[in-house]
């Protein structure tokens, strides 16, 4: 058989159409991709169609998403709380603007003393929410005051210099309170213009707030831009000891 004989044969051995329609195509040639685009338009079809129901189109979706998204991360991330009252100068001003960290105390963490905390006073305080530094927590014996005039908590007297109001004392009303176990006993760094827990040792609950009531702590003041600093624990608060005796 010649050489030209042989090729025309093998030529005429080459898959018809029919048959080649049925073979197997490699993962990741063109044909492939052609039959995966119109799948990879129609999972983001819901965007258009959304669109196309709401007055003034992805605009207005777009707009309607990042509220969403807003109100979810205020009620449970991260919510901003405007200062009422000078009851926590120097610290905080009235009208500044704090980021409150509602997850501080969602994983099994509890408040400490030195933190910065926004509460629910409904029952305790009154029918709003306030914002106070925790002094004690359960188990602490609070104590104003001592012989040089500071405050006292387990025993050990604290330094509130660094945060308390210039002029104040720590307090001009005596107060001698063990707090109950998952509770806190809060004041305002400017005792002298604050109505926290000394103010309420007679009502329901002692002045004491629970922990279910905290919303969440301090974090941040995020407003007015000059005064935009992270709010830190004092370490005054580190070197008391735990209400068993041993220090935390």
């Amino acid at each position: 058989m010649d050489t030209e004989a042989q090729q025309h044969m093998e030529r005429d051995r080459s898959p018809r159409p029919s048959e080649a329609g049925t073979s197997s195509v490699p993962a990741g040639s063109e044909q492939n991709s052609d039959t995966e685009r119109p799948e990879g338009r129609s999972r983001f079809a819901w965007v258009g169609r959304a669109a196309e129901s709401v007055p003034g189109g992805r605009y207005t979706l777009a707009v309607l998403i990042c509220l969403l998204f807003l109100t979810l991360f205020s009620n449970f991330v991260m919510q901003p709380f405007q200062i009422p009252s000078s009851s926590m100068e120097r610290s905080l001003r009235i009208g500044d603007r704090v980021l409150v960290n509602k997850l501080a105390y969602r994983f099994g963490s509890e408040p400490r003393r030195g933190d910065v905390v926004v509460f629910d006073g409904t029952g305790y305080f009154g029918n709003a929410d306030y914002i106070k530094r925790v002094v004690g927590v359960g188990g602490d014996r609070v104590v104003c005051c001592d012989q040089e005039g500071r405050l006292e908590v387990n025993g050990r007297s604290v330094d509130e210099s660094s945060f308390l109001y210039p002029g104040d004392s720590p307090s001009s009303v005596p107060f001698d309170v063990v707090v109950p176990e998952g509770r806190l006993f809060l004041l305002g760094d400017h005792r002298g213009d604050s109505s926290d827990s000394r103010d309420h040792l007679g009502s329901p609950g002692g002045g004491m707030i629970p922990l279910d009531a905290v919303i969440g702590r301090a974090d941040w003041i995020a407003w007015p831009a000059d005064h935009w600093t992270r709010l830190h624990r004092p370490d005054a608060y580190g070197r008391v000891p735990a209400a068993g005796g041993a220090h935390g």
